[in-house]
């Protein structure tokens, strides 16, 4: 019989009347049952939380500092089996989610090393004879209790990236992890619990959403952040009265591919590796996922021919397998949505150049092959919504401007990939692009920890990396001193 894990409310375990199933994506299993929060839960989560307010931003820095370094041990330490949760309960490729477990521990670290260095500044005040003597200064405060909701797809390092901030900037808040993937986010609630963080200061509840709705309406907490799909996120974000709101939220990212990209064979090699990387990794289920592919006429059938073999030669199936690039998708109605889409493309007059379906003896139905296609209308499904799903699509272009417009026909804006060898192209596509980031030479899929990461448009509001995110925590202060009177 399986156990149940329990939720944290406060900082402390505990077991409740209702349970979740976690289920392995791959083989559909039960692997582990957890507690489950009901109203009068998240009430007392948030609860403590707003009381928590003042003793965590009594904190020190150095214990906000230690509190974080405790954990890169304690996770450092149980590095093999976060890894193993993250194959079951996400799906995720074992070499991927080694990765994943890596950043875990990256951002955990940026945390410890700016929670020290949440600085102010000096004021110059003497910009008008008014002000002569006067001293200005400004400090950051912590914004108070927040309230954190995180995607299934990264369910450790997305929860770093909140968890983090929130306790270098002295927040205390309450979690909710998706509720496919809550066993990495019950993980670093153990071990948060080992620390001398204030009572109230934390809680981690698995929790059903209408539950969890009490995280974006509560008037007690101050700041909500969430990750996830767009339509959630804006509706969230009108709902959420008076607090600071941060969205990172959906994209379909592109790729502009120049005709300087690749003048020798390395160069080429370089370039599909990369974007095969870009579009496959953990099966298209990340926002910035490659899914729009531009490449200049003069090289876009090599580039295409390369692609399509460098893609089909991506195994799929078992992510316990060391072989394998492509686990499942997270759920089987996620890859039925993904084969309609592709479907619908190829209806419209796509050709579909490889993928939809492995070649796996017993392959489960949500896995799926990685699938590339061309000659798709700019109006389907996969090249106007986000996919998030091992799917991309490939168009040619022959003026570079007209690809950055390309790239802009989107509602989403999140990060943009540009392969140039021309400085003023590459500066023009970091002046023109209307996202929030810009990646030359490489995919937009790449991420350091410490980037200031968010987007434009549908693609959210505000920006996460560890200092933005602690910004993001944290109001500004103003002290303005007014000189004594000179004795006549």
């Amino acid at each position: 019989m399986t156990s149940t894990r329990p939720l944290y409310v406060a900082g402390r375990p505990e077991h409740t009347a209702h349970t979740l199933d976690v289920h392995d994506k791959y083989d559909g299993s039960v692997v582990a049952r957890v507690a489950l929060a009901d109203d009068t839960t998240v009430d007392r989560a948030i609860a403590a939380a707003h009381a928590a307010r003042e003793p965590m931003r009594r904190l020190p820095a150095h214990a906000r500092r230690d509190v974080l370094l405790h954990c890169v041990a304690r996770l450092e330490a149980r590095r093999d089996e976060l890894a193993t949760l993250l194959c079951a309960e996400a799906g995720k490729p074992i070499r991927d989610a080694r990765g994943e477990v890596t950043r875990l521990l990256d951002t955990f670290r940026i945390g410890a090393e700016e929670a020290t260095r949440i600085g102010g500044e000096v004021l110059p005040m003497d910009i008008t004879p008014r002000a002569d003597g006067y001293l200005g200064f400004v400090k950051r405060v912590p914004v108070g209790a927040c309230g954190l909701i995180t995607p299934f797809n990264f369910p450790l390092n997305l929860v770093a990236h909140k968890v983090a901030p929130a306790i270098a900037a002295g927040c205390p808040f309450v979690l909710k992890p998706a509720s496919a993937t809550p066993l990495g986010a019950l993980v670093i609630a153990e071990v948060l619990a080992e620390t001398a963080l204030p009572p109230g200061a934390f809680s981690v509840l698995p929790a059903t959403r209408t539950a969890a709705d009490r995280l974006v309406t509560d008037p007690r907490l101050a700041k909500l952040s969430f990750t996830g799909s767009a339509e959630v996120g804006w509706d969230m974000k009108a709902r959420a009265g008076k607090k600071h709101v941060t969205l990172e939220l959906g994209g379909n990212a592109a790729v502009i591919v120049d005709a300087d990209a690749a003048p020798d064979a390395a160069s080429l090699d370089d370039l599909i590796e990369r974007l095969t990387f870009g579009a496959f990794y953990q099966s298209g289920q990340s926002c910035i996922s490659v899914q729009r592919i531009l490449v200049h006429a003069d090289l876009y059938d090599t580039v295409r021919d390369r692609l399509v073999a460098r893609a089909g030669a991506l195994f799929a199936g078992d992510p316990r397998d060391e072989r394998t690039s492509l686990g499942p998708v997270i759920s089987a109605r996620e890859a039925a949505r993904i084969r309609a889409w592709v479907h619908d493309a190829a209806a419209r007059g796509a050709r579909v150049l490889c993928g939809e379906r492995p070649d796996v003896p017993g392959a489960r139905e949500n896995v799926l092959a990685a699938t590339l296609l061309e000659d798709v209308p700019r109006d389907c499904e996969l090249v106007r919504r986000e996919v998030f799903g091992p799917a991309a699509v490939l168009s040619r272009f022959t003026d570079f401007d007209a690809a950055l417009a390309e790239v802009n026909d989107s509602d989403f804006g999140l990060q943009a990939g540009v392969f140039t060898r021309d400085l003023h192209r590459a500066m023009r596509a970091w002046d023109a692009l209307e996202v929030g980031g810009v990646l030359v030479g490489d995919v937009p899929s790449f991420r350091v920890d410490h980037m200031p990461y968010g987007g434009a448009k549908d693609s959210g509001l505000g920006r996460e990396g560890v200092r933005y995110a602690i910004e993001a925590m944290t109001e500004r202060r103003l002290l303005a001193i007014r000189p004594a009177p000179v004795a006549r």
